[in-house]
């Protein structure tokens, strides 16, 4: 029975919920392992939409185990919203919903801190708290899920940080103190909502791998976005490539069998940071109009561009990609012809691999192959073959450039809208 795991293959947004969504159906656990409510995944099922910022998506279906992993960083506000949501949904959370002890929570003054650091920085942030709670993690100062149930082990390190934090808010950033107290009280409130579904996840997963069981790992945004491999500092704060998983949730990578990229059939960016091949005029808007490019957590419009080879070259790399899926190939439908950066130039310079060097990604100049497109839809088109000749090429030209096969082809938002060229199970 496999292990495989879910990773972005650009910036984020790839439409990654939509086909864990779909492999859910095989699997019996489901572990998202790194990230916050900063990611927003986004599922179509019978004409219902969900979107899920920390919940896995397998939540969706009956019957799955989904786990939050120690590599996410959690805001308890947050997800109890998000429960109370999913249930008047009718979606059952009660005994399927498990949080590892080790997993950091975020607390009210990461997300004060950070909103007044954006200000300065102006890196793109969610403004959710993500960066200060990993900061805190990484600092040994972090609040786990296992100390919101131990309430004087809260209430000393609710102290011992605001102790610091209050002095930089108020005299660094002259911005309001915050109570202690209030903030005690609410997250023992919250403490006791999430009890019982605070767990040792590494044991719960390890022997789920060990029994034989079907394992899907869940990331969140996007291999560019990777703190040590993305495009820093416009970045996130976590690992989100594939090594992610095996620290994100505690398992050897021997365990894992099956590495799957998502890559939607163009490119896009949310918030600040070097984009290469960005299109700049009234084309990009009717990509972003048509596509529905807008951020599921924040609702921030998508920056669009045309398919990037040198990224997803690196993406490949790095994450060692057994296979990749394709998704949003239906937003291409109707162009006369389509674009694919194959390299960059900067200066004399021909690279073909993605520099680490922000100041070169922010002035290097893509290098085009032009691809014809198609007229017709391929919306919800299921079999390969049905595929216009010209979409079919396309899908060609990328197995080729990267190498890796591709596996699955999104054609529309809903959930059956797909073509399973060769299945990962």
């Amino acid at each position: 029975m496999p292990t495989i795991v879910i990773i972005g293959a650009q910036w984020g947004d790839e439409g990654k919920g939509k086909i864990v969504d779909y492999l859910t159906e095989k699997c019996d656990y489901v572990v998202r392992f790194q990230g916050g409510c900063n990611a927003g995944h986004t599922v179509v099922v019978d004409n219902e939409k969900y979107v899920l910022h920390l919940i896995p998506s397998g939540i969706l279906h009956k019957d799955k185990k989904c786990i939050i992993g120690n590599g996410v960083v959690l805001d308890p506000l947050g997800l109890l919203k998000e429960i109370e949501i999913l249930q008047n949904k009718g979606i059952e959370i009660n005994d399927n919903l498990f949080i590892a002890k080790n997993c950091h929570i975020i607390m009210p003054y990461h997300i004060a801190i950070e909103e007044q650091s954006e200000k300065r920085k102006k890196i793109g942030t969610t403004k959710k708290g993500i960066g200060p709670c990993y900061t805190d993690k990484i600092a040994r100062n972090g609040v786990r899920a296992v100390d919101l149930l131990y309430p004087e082990t809260l209430r000393y390190k609710i102290k011992a940080n605001l102790e610091i934090l209050n002095f930089l808010l108020k005299n660094l950033y002259n911005a309001e103190e915050l109570n202690e107290e209030k903030i005690f009280n609410d997250y023992i409130f919250y403490a006791e909502k999430m009890r019982k579904y605070i767990v040792d996840a590494d044991i719960l997963i390890n022997k789920a791998i060990d029994d034989q069981r079907n394992v899907l790992f869940e990331g969140a945004q996007g291999t560019l976005l990777d703190i040590d491999h993305g495009t820093y500092p416009y970045v996130t704060s976590s690992n989100t490539i594939a090594g992610g998983a095996c620290t994100g949730i505690g398992v050897s990578p021997k365990k894992i069998d099956k590495i799957i990229g998502i890559v939607k059939a163009y490119t896009t960016r949310v918030g600040e940071g070097p984009f290469p091949t960005e299109i700049n005029d009234s084309l990009g808007e009717e990509i972003r109009k048509k596509g529905g490019e807008y951020g599921a957590t924040t609702g921030r419009p998508r920056r669009c561009g045309w398919l990037d080879i040198v990224g997803l070259r690196h993406a490949v790399r790095i994450n060692g990609f057994t296979g990749i899926a394709i998704t949003k190939i239906d937003v291409l439908d109707g162009m006369d012809k389509l674009k694919v950066c194959i390299g960059y130039k900067y200066g004399s310079e021909i690279l073909e691999d993605f520099p680490k060097e922000i100041e070169i990604l922010q002035n290097c100049v893509p290098i085009y192959e032009e691809l014809p497109g198609w007229k017709e839809s391929t919306v919800g088109i299921k079999d390969y073959e049905k595929l216009p000749k010209n979409a079919k090429r396309y899908l060609q030209f990328i197995e080729d450039t990267l190498k890796v096969k591709i596996q699955i082809i999104s054609t529309g938002q809903k959930r059956n809208e797909i073509i399973i060229k060769e299945t990962p199970f």
